[in-house]
């Protein structure tokens, strides 16, 4: 990528409209939106390049933010595979209960040679952060904004209790703007000095750790049963030894991501080293037989905001917004994770609230604080209200080991064919239950699981 930047600001510390901490996919979404206005945009990034600090190769949920910033985005961006295949698994007792769910063939996912995705609903996208957020950076460069990398930001200007700037480590001392978007990550500092919140607790944030492992392109096709440009996303439930997360495995072009999502308070308690815990399942079936002869490339690890819209703080103060991981826009139900999309719609939303506070010359928190209610009438809070008893019931740590069991139990004496009689499933179920869960129990689950997910 050519230098977009000076390596310093000297006197240029006051020539900027607006300031966006954090190149990721929010950033650079709230650097275009406000570029698009015609504002001076300064996009600050402490990595060599956006996404050097991000290893993430993963999914990607399709959604329409990016294709209003960069037109013809999905055609144009760097996307290893659409996602047609998600299989969802059970594992436990050395067996696996798998649900599959495989897009029609006329989902409209994009061809091997590009293709309108106007009417994409079924799928995804599985992609590489560092491929994906340069050449996003990339068209913010090429729409006027300054790109300054190797940039760690480490405290805020503030005159009259309202922000006005930032302070880099390692550079000139401040620089100067109205407003500044926050998109620096799930332990954003800039939102804690602004007194958005206290701190983040370890109980609402999870430990993603991944391994790359590389295989032909024909490999995968084959083993995963894909074709073209088609991708798969297989997530496993049971295969954290008693930590509550779960396990998942993404298809790219030639390589493979597999990894765990842990919640950080869970893995603490347990003591257990995350990488000696993925080893294990990577060794185990049924993702040793998916891996057969691939090769270990590397591997990467990063914090995710969990706790759906409990970890969301104030996303506004005056100069001053938060977007993506930053304000804790991600979640999981335990059947969807979706944290991108979400990243890259509020970040054009900032970012348009931002231009629309410059021109009309009010940063007051009064006046951004529209941008929560964008926020509120977007798909992003709604989605995480919709799911947030579910995100509580996946803190109960049964669903991790006792549910496992009790259903690879189940399962086994379903299809076992012995030469005895058969019996019908409610008495199956309840031998699968005795000795691992009381009755009351489950129906508490049952009903708590109903309130999250129906």
């Amino acid at each position: 990528m050519p230098p977009a930047a000076p390596t310093t600001l000297g006197s240029d510390r006051g020539a900027f409209d607006a300031i966006v901490v954090g190149a990721g996919p929010a950033g650079t979404s709230a650097a275009l939106a406000l570029a698009q206005k015609g504002f001076r945009v300064l996009l600050l990034e402490r990595g060599d390049y956006p996404g050097a600090k991000n290893m993430f190769g993963g999914m990607m949920a399709y959604c329409p933010a990016p294709e209003e910033l960069v037109p013809g985005f999905w055609e144009r961006a760097p996307w290893e595979r659409a996602v047609t295949k998600r299989v969802l698994s059970v594992v436990g007792g050395g067996s696996s209960t798998s649900l599959v769910f495989q897009a029609a063939s006329d989902s409209g996912r994009p061809s091997a040679g590009g293709g309108s995705t106007s009417d994409q609903t079924l799928t995804g996208f599985t992609l590489f952060r560092p491929q994906f957020d340069r050449w996003y950076a990339e068209q913010a460069v090429a729409q006027g904004v300054t790109l300054l990398t190797g940039c760690r930001v480490e405290g805020l200007l503030l005159h009259d209790g309202a922000v006005w700037g930032v302070r880099i480590a390692g550079a000139e001392d401040v620089v100067e703007a109205p407003v500044v978007v926050a998109c620096d990550g799930t332990l954003s500092l800039v939102a804690q000095q602004a007194g958005l919140h206290t701190g983040v607790r370890a109980e609402h944030v999870a430990l993603g750790v991944r391994a790359l492992y590389a295989l032909s392109e024909e490999g995968i096709d084959e083993r995963f049963a894909l074709d073209g440009r088609e991708g798969a996303t297989y997530e496993f439930l049971g295969c954290t030894e008693g930590i509550r997360g779960g396990s998942f495995m993404y298809t790219q072009t030639e390589t493979v991501s597999v990894g765990m999502v842990l919640h950080l308070d869970s893995l603490k308690a347990r003591g257990v080293p995350p990488y000696g815990l993925l080893e294990r399942f990577v060794a185990s079936p049924p993702a040793a037989s998916l891996l057969r002869a691939a090769r270990l490339v590397e591997y990467s690890a990063h914090l995710l905001p969990e706790a759906g819209t409990r970890m969301v703080p104030r996303l506004s103060a005056a100069g001053l917004l938060v977007a993506g991981d930053a304000a804790g826009l991600c979640y999981t139900n335990g059947l969807i994770q979706e944290g991108m999309n979400l990243a890259m719609t509020s970040g054009l939303l900032a970012g348009r609230v931002a231009a629309e506070a410059l021109a009309e010359g009010d940063l007051s928190a009064r006046r951004l604080a529209r941008y929560a209610g964008e926020l509120e009438r977007s798909f992003v809070l709604k989605d995480m209200k919709t799911f947030d008893r579910a995100v509580d019931f996946m803190r109960e740590d049964r669903l991790f080991t006792v549910y496992p069991r009790v259903i690879s139990a189940l399962m086994e004496d379903l299809y076992r064919s012995d030469g005895t009689p058969k019996e019908k499933i409610g008495p199956l179920a309840r031998r699968a239950l005795k000795g691992e869960l009381p009755v009351r129990a489950l129906i508490a689950d049952l009903f708590r699981g109903g309130r999250g997910y129906l």
